[in-house]
């Protein structure tokens, strides 16, 4: 079960990790900002400083999470594992609040933010029930 969370968590990352890139390095493409996140290019002005603030909080989960799997890995068992635990539960709950705005139609369609959330959610749920289990 251990090798079960620490792969979720691996891959929590990288989806924080993509995120970052998405909010933070490409927003103001078309293709991310329209077709990604459904924002209208005139939009895009209003929107970019809470983009690039998000994909930063997105940059410190994903890398957060690869440390403590990597120092999990390397023996510092205590501080892995705590790492892991913590950054799997922020990128959780974050999920979930997505899915919660989602819910309320916040800024989008209803549903429209259900991938999102869902890949936001998944990994780190998977991690911590596999910590859990083990």
């Amino acid at each position: 079960m251990i090798i079960l969370a620490q792969v979720a968590a691996l891959v929590g990352a990288a989806v924080h990790l993509l995120a970052f890139v998405w909010e933070t390095l490409l927003f103001r493409r078309p293709s991310i900002h329209e077709d990604l996140f459904r924002i209208p290019t005139g939009d895009v002005a209003a929107v970019r400083m809470w983009a690039f603030n998000v994909g930063f909080y997105n940059l410190f989960l994903g890398t957060g999470a690869l440390m403590g799997v990597a120092l999990w890995r390397a023996g510092e068992d205590t501080v892995g594992r705590a790492l892991v635990l913590y950054t799997c539960s922020f990128m959780l709950l974050a999920g979930i609040a997505l899915f919660v705005s989602d819910r309320m139609a916040m800024s989008r369609p209803r549903g429209a933010g259900l991938g999102g959330a869902a890949a936001q959610c998944t990994p780190p749920a998977i991690a911590l029930i596999a910590l859990a289990a083990a």
